[in-house]
């Protein structure tokens, strides 16, 4: 666990850089509005703009990641609760699917441009599992971002949007897998099976758990109706299950933190606690969140050796996704546009995808210079995504309610 001291001259600094990000994030999430873009789209501009790639006002620094994670948990927690179960049931074979098409497609497609560009090797030597790692990377999908638009949009509770919320946590959880999988086949004591045992022992964890909590909290409920202390507890939920999954279970925190929200989103207060969580986001957390995406970037120091593969792997990753996700998607029975929502909502990456590259370069799998197309998928499918997305389900308001979603 990480612990942030601030004392002296760091508590000005760090007072210093919030009122940067939070003055920088809102006002350019205002110009996207006005724009017609979504407010996220013009938070992780206002990234870049004032940090290092530009003005170099703010440095990215441990409490800021610190701040930023409590961010995405907050907004993760925010969508679980807007969860309906029932689209949850109707929408689970089908997530599984299109999860599936989002791992597998990007993969191969990945591990075939790295092979394009530096050459075909045989299995088993290192270049092969850099290709592999390649394609690793793409099948990362950061959902925190296409979360957000859809909540601007007012389509998150709704069918589709349930959909890519599920289609992407279990697209988190297969990534995990990989991941494991890809480094074991390079170092066999990396532990493949005590991955897969891990996850599945966490989910049954969340459902015995999960039950058990869902009763006690109703019976608090009933007896502290629309008080402050519901949202106190049910973050605090968040931030335990967000905890246990990471600490002793190797699942990403932002999947407890989802689970957290679904736990609680069939009860009375569901939506008290959201408006509660909704304003600590709004206010700081959220525009750390989404601003420090491009804190983490230096467009300065871009390695220009490898601009040419940066180009095609963001192109190769982003279409990967759409093809991927919606190509199954309208195979499973959507129609043309809601597959085309799905595909464009799960094409956008992250901290998820930063995370994986990392752990390919401590394990040798990945060189520095191509976190250079890692860092630039991140920025254009960030700022890409709310744009696309939105504009796709403008075009809703042309047809009659209910002629764009097929179930």
């Amino acid at each position: 666990m990480k612990v942030y001291i601030i004392t002296g001259m760091d508590t000005l600094d760090i007072l210093r850089q919030l009122a940067i990000i939070i003055i920088f994030a809102k006002l350019f999430g205002l110009v996207a509005r006005k724009l017609h873009a979504p407010q996220v789209a013009g938070e992780i501009i206002a990234g870049l703009c004032i940090g290092p790639s530009l003005l170099g006002w703010v440095q990215s620094s441990a409490f800021l990641s610190g701040m930023a994670e409590i961010g995405v948990i907050m907004l993760m927690f925010n969508a679980g609760l807007g969860t309906n179960i029932k689209d949850l049931k109707k929408s689970g074979l089908k997530a599984t699917l299109i999860a599936c098409a989002g791992v597998a497609v990007p993969f191969v497609a990945g591990t075939f441009l790295f092979m394009a560009f530096y050459g075909f090797d045989r299995p088993g030597t290192e270049e092969f599992y850099r290709a592999l790692y390649i394609g690793t990377i793409l099948t990362a999908t950061s959902v925190s971002i296409t979360v957000q638009t859809l909540k601007e949009l007012g389509k998150l509770q709704n069918f589709i949007g349930t959909t890519i919320m599920s289609a992407a946590i279990i697209d988190d959880i297969i990534g995990i897998i990989v991941v494991t999988l890809v480094i074991g086949f390079k170092n066999p004591s990396a532990g493949v099976s005590k991955v897969i045992v891990q996850t599945l022992l966490f989910f049954a964890f969340a459902l015995v758990f999960g039950v058990a909590f869902h009763k006690v909290f109703k019976l608090f409920e009933k007896r502290y109706v629309h008080t402050r202390r519901i949202p106190i507890v049910g973050l605090a939920l968040a931030f335990s299950l967000s905890y246990i999954a990471q600490r002793f279970f190797s699942v990403a925190d932002i999947t407890g933190a989802y689970i957290a929200g679904v736990i609680l989103c069939s009860t009375k207060d569901s939506g008290y606690i959201a408006r509660k969580m909704d304003i600590n986001s709004y206010m700081l957390f959220g525009p750390i969140f989404f601003a420090s995406i491009g804190l983490q970037t230096n467009i300065r120091t871009v390695d220009t050796s490898v601009i040419l593969f940066s180009v095609a792997f963001v192109l190769v990753g982003m279409l990967a996704k759409v093809v991927g996700c919606g190509g199954i998607s309208r195979f499973l029975g959507f129609n043309a546009r809601d597959s085309l929502k799905i595909g464009c909502g799960m094409m956008t990456r992250g901290e998820v995808a930063l995370i994986v590259a990392q752990r390919g370069l401590a394990a040798g799998l990945l060189e520095h210079s191509f976190f250079t197309a890692v860092i630039l998928l991140i920025i254009v499918s960030s700022v890409a995504t709310p744009v696309i997305l939105k504009a796709v389900y403008s075009r809703d308001a042309e047809e009659p309610v209910g002629a764009a979603q097929a179930q």
